[in-house]
C-alpha cells in the first residue's frame, strides 16, 4: 500500500533519518556524559501530507497498521505514540501544526537497540519542518525528538539517540558531551571497520529495566552530592555508595573515562580493548546484559580480525558492535560467527553491512 492508496493523494512532502550504533558511551548520555556513535544505513522514511479531515492519520507500512487520533485526550499506544508526542511537543513549543497524514516506513531493525524510536521521531519533525517552513535546526529537532519520547511513549532517554539520527553520518563517529551539546565529528580508526550484530533477543525499553537504572543513577549522583554522574571522575569516589549503586556509578564514571581517551586519539587496537571493557562493565556493573549478548560478544571477540566487542543501546537484548579490521568483513566472516552462535542455541543476523545474511542462522 502506498501513501496514494492509503490517504487518496500523493505526500506534499517527505524526509528520513537513520538507525544508530554506539560504539561507546553506553548508559552515559542521561548522566550528562559522553558518547561516541556514528549513523547506520538503514534509515525511516515518512511521508507527509494534509489529513483530508480534523483528525491525524498515521499508517505504518511495516506494520501495516493505521491509527487515527482526534486529539491530545486520547493518545495512541505503540508506534504512534511517537509521533504523537512530536506533533504535541511542536505545540507546546508554539507552533500550529493542522491536522496531518503521515505514512511511515523503516528499514531499521525494531527492538535491536539501534535506536528505531529516534529515527522515526527525527523523520517526522524532519517531515513535519519541510512541510510547514518551520524554523528550527537539527539540534532542536534532536531536542524536540527527545521530549517526545519522554513525555508520550515513557521512556526517560538521554539525548544521543536523537542527536545521531539528526547529526552523525555513516561515516564518521560522533563524539558528543551530552551536557553541553559540544559535538566533534571524527573517523573511524585507521584501518577498522564496524559490524553490528543483532542478538535475536529483541528489547523494549519502555518495559526494561531502562527507567530503574536511571533512577538509581541519579540516586547515587545525590548520595555523592553531584549534578549529575558525569561531575564524578575519579572512580575510586563511588566505592562509598551502597550496593547497586556502587557499581552503577562505577560503569558511568568509567565509561566516561573510556569515550575521553578515544577522543585523545588510540590505535584501533585500544579502542577494541575499550569496547571490551565496556562489555564486561555493562555485564558486571551495570547488569544490562543477558546471556545471548554475552555469547555473541564472547564469540565477535576471539574471531580472528576483531578489535573488540560489546553490546550496544539499553541492553536486555538487542544487538553487538564490533569493531574489525578493515577487509575481514565478508559473507564468511559472518557465516563462521552465525555458525558458532547458532551452536549456543541461539539465531542472529547481521544488521550492518548488509551481506545478504540476514536470514542465516
Amino acid at each position: 500500500m502506498t501513501f496514494q492508496q492509503i490517504f487518496g493523494k500523493p505526500p506534499e512532502t517527505q524526509a528520513s533519518a537513520p538507525g544508530r550504533v554506539n560504539l561507546l558511551g553506553e548508559h552515559t548520555d542521561y548522566n550528562d556524559g559522553f558518547v561516541l556513535p556514528t549513523a547506520i544505513p538503514q534509515n525511516t522514511t515518512v511521508q507527509l501530507g494534509f489529513s483530508s479531515d480534523d483528525k491525524h492519520h498515521i499508517y505504518s507500512e511495516n506494520l501495516q497498521e493505521q491509527i487515527s487520533i482526534l486529539d491530545v485526550e486520547h493518545p495512541p499506544s505503540g508506534f504512534a505514540s511517537y509521533i504523537f508526542g512530536c506533533i504535541e511537543v511542536l505545540k507546546k513549543a508554539g507552533y500550529t501544526i493542522p491536522p496531518l497524514a503521515l505514512y511511515v516506513n523503516s528499514s531499521v531493525p525494531m527492538g535491536s537497540g539501534l535506536s528505531s524510536s529516534a529515527a522515526l521521531e527525527v523523520a517526522s519533525l524532519r517531515a513535519i519542518r519541510q512541510l510547514l517552513n518551520l524554523p528550527i535546526d537539527d539540534v532542536e529537532i534532536a531536542q524536540l525528538s527527545q521530549q517526545a519520547e519522554i513525555h508520550y511513549a515513557g521512556v526517560q532517554c538521554g539525548i544521543m539517540d536523537q542527536m545521531a539520527s539528526s547529526l552523525a553520518d555513516t561515516e564518521h563517529i560522533l563524539f558528543l558531551d551530552t551536557r553541553t551539546l559540544e559535538r566533534r565529528v571524527m573517523p573511524l580508526p585507521t584501518g577498522a571497520e564496524i559490524i553490528v550484530m543483532d542478538s535475536g533477543v529483541p528489547r523494549t525499553l519502555a518495559s526494561s529495566g531502562y527507567n530503574q537504572r536511571r533512577a538509581e543513577c541519579e540516586e547515587a549522583a545525590r548520595l555523592l552530592g553531584v549534578k549529575a554522574l558525569r561531575d564524578v571522575t575519579d572512580v575510586k569516589l563511588t566505592e562509598t555508595l551502597p550496593e547497586p549503586l556502587n557499581r552503577r556509578a562505577r560503569h558511568v564514571v568509567t565509561e566516561n573515562n573510556r569515550v575521553l581517551e578515544v577522543l585523545q586519539g588510540v590505535t584501533p587496537e585500544r579502542f577494541g580493548q575499550l569496547m571490551n571493557a565496556s562489555h564486561a562493565s555493562l555485564r558486571d556493573d551495570y547488569e544490562v546484559s543477558v546471556p545471548a549478548l554475552d555469547t555473541l560478544v564472547e564469540i565477535l571477540q576471539n574471531t580472528a580480525g576483531v578489535f573488540g566487542a560489546r553490546l550496544t543501546g539499553a541492553g536486555f537484548g538487542g544487538a553487538c558492535v564490533a569493531l574489525v579490521a578493515s577487509g575481514k568483513v565478508d559473507a564468511r566472516f559472518a557465516a563462521h560467527v552465525l555458525e558458532q552462535y547458532s551452536q549456543s542455541g541461539y539465531t542472529g543476523r547481521v544488521l550492518v553491512p548488509s551481506l545478504g545474511l540476514n536470514d542465516a542462522a
